[in-house]
């Protein structure tokens, strides 16, 4: 019970000024279509820079969780997903809206939410020390080939297309090399005065996520058409809570396949809603009703969506491997703050990763709290215009990239990347994989590097690699998931 050591950090004037912050804003981003967590994340981590590294990471995942529940108000009131997590939401969210329940469903998702993540942040306090201890048998060549592995499972997850994912991680490693060498400290693949220092992390995070929606947002630049549904019902606060508290089936389904789906990296919660859904329809009395506004798949899909958070974080804070594309962000903010997973995350930042972990389940209660309050003023977010909102996440996207460095170079480097990837995404690639092999490429290098010379010594790099258990079973994971991804991709078709 170690971490409840720690909640006296948590209850700071500072650090409850910074979830409330957090978790405010985050419910607004989450409930702008198309504003993702996991672009919300990386346009914050800039603002994080001059934190203490505690601070900076409660404030990051007040906002992760928050975006995550913030979703489901656009899926019910224009059915339209904040986030792809929120798709198996708006099923059933929007048939309450269109029969004047609107602020019934809205009840559901948030109490769900809470219930879904309470029992997230559980899993992730009882399971992470554990696997951080199993991370001790991990040498420079196991470390190689888990870098591989987050990268593979990632690309054939997230792209449409298995070799496309492939080809963005590889690029992501490629941005990586920009610069000095891990070793000689030489430069390389510098062609202009503005690459001098490679690119920057929260650069490319930046350039990646917040850029491409900008140019999506001002292609819709006269605003959505889609019919914005008021906040209505007939149900009070009280009315709600015991309708929820009394849906136990559809909780525990939707917090336990929520929590399962987020250990498994690169799987995250655009699939853990649609499969608890699909789960409570087939155990529900009530099956006949899904589609057409049954409060049960709301319930059981939100609180999937929101227990997948904190499982998302096992495997990144033991093998940095992210368990969903918005954890692959929290890594680059990790590393930003001099906090490196693994097996001594525990003995090296005990205070601060504890502190972190505390604060989600404050994160929790404020997010049903505040959630309950905006639902009624949801409406109003709704109608906010997309050109305001590109204008919005431009402006962030420049101060932020500036306040980095202060360079103007990383902001060109920042309109470059976004710029290409804007027009990669039109062609089907994801820039998940591209910000994962930028974030993992230097460690990726610096332990091939390692287990080479090592191997060298020893008479045979090759054998090095491929020698010993763990490196057998990561090298098999890292085809399994290529193979997974080609045969989901060919299935799809």
């Amino acid at each position: 019970m170690e971490f409840l050591n720690y909640f006296d950090n948590v209850f700071t004037v500072y650090h409850i000024a910074l979830l409330v912050g957090g978790t405010f804003a985050g419910i607004i981003l989450g409930a702008l279509p198309g504003l993702s967590p996991t672009m919300s994340v990386a346009l914050l981590i800039p603002f994080t820079f001059h934190m203490k590294p505690e601070s900076g990471l409660i404030l990051l995942g007040a906002m992760y969780t928050a975006t995550v529940a913030g979703g489901a108000i656009s899926a019910i009131l224009v059915n339209v997903p904040g986030a792809p997590a929120n798709i198996a939401t708006a099923m059933d969210g929007h048939k309450m809206a269109q029969s004047g329940k609107a602020k019934d469903a809205l009840h559901y998702c948030f109490m769900s939410s809470f219930v879904g993540g309470i029992f997230g942040v559980l899993i992730l306090i009882f399971f992470t020390p554990p696997l951080a201890a199993l991370s001790l048998k991990f040498m420079s060549t196991e470390l190689f080939w888990v870098a591989i592995l987050g990268i593979t499972i990632i690309a054939t997850l997230d792209a449409k297309s298995v070799i496309k994912g492939l080809m963005s991680g590889l690029f992501g490693l490629m941005l990586a090399t920009i610069g000095e060498h891990p070793t000689s400290a030489m430069e390389r693949f510098v062609f202009t005065d503005h690459l001098e220092g490679g690119v920057h992390i929260v650069v490319g995070l930046i350039g990646l996520f917040a850029m491409p929606q900008v140019w999506n947002l001002l292609e819709n630049f006269y605003g959505r058409k889609n019919e914005v549904f008021s906040a209505t019902g007939d149900s009070t606060l009280m009315q709600s809570f015991r309708l929820v508290s009394g849906k136990i089936k559809a909780l525990s389904i939707g917090s336990i396949i929520g929590s399962v789906i987020g250990i498994i990296p690169g799987a995250g919660g655009q699939i853990a809603g649609i499969v608890a859904y699909d789960q409570s329809k087939k155990v529900s009395s009530n099956r006949s009703n899904y589609g057409k506004g049954e409060p049960e798949a709301i319930i059981a899909a939100e609180s999937a969506n929101n227990s997948m958070v904190g499982p998302s974080l096992i495997p990144l804070l033991t093998l940095s491997i992210p368990g969903s594309p918005t954890a692959a962000v929290l890594l680059g903010g990790l590393l930003i703050h001099g906090i490196f997973p693994g097996h001594d995350i525990f003995t090296k930042n005990t205070e601060v990763v504890w502190t972190f972990i505390d604060s989600l389940i404050i994160a929790q209660i404020l997010m049903l709290i505040i959630g309950l309050f905006l639902s009624r003023h949801s409406k109003w977010i709704m109608k906010v215009p997309d050109n305001y909102m590109a204008v919005g996440i431009l402006l962030l996207a420049v101060f932020g990239t500036y306040s980095i460095q202060n360079d103007y170079s990383d902001v060109l480097i920042m309109f470059v990347l976004g710029t290409l990837m804007y027009f990669g995404s039109k062609a089907g690639f994801s820039p998940v994989p591209v910000v994962l092999g930028l974030i993992l490429g230097t460690m990726t290098e610096e332990k091939f590097l390692l287990g080479n010379m090592i191997g060298n010594a020893k008479g045979s790099s090759f054998q090095h690699f491929t020698s010993g258990t763990i490196n057998l079973i990561l090298i098999v994971l890292c085809l399994a998931s290529i193979a997974y991804g080609i045969y989901s991709s060919r299935k799809s078709k």
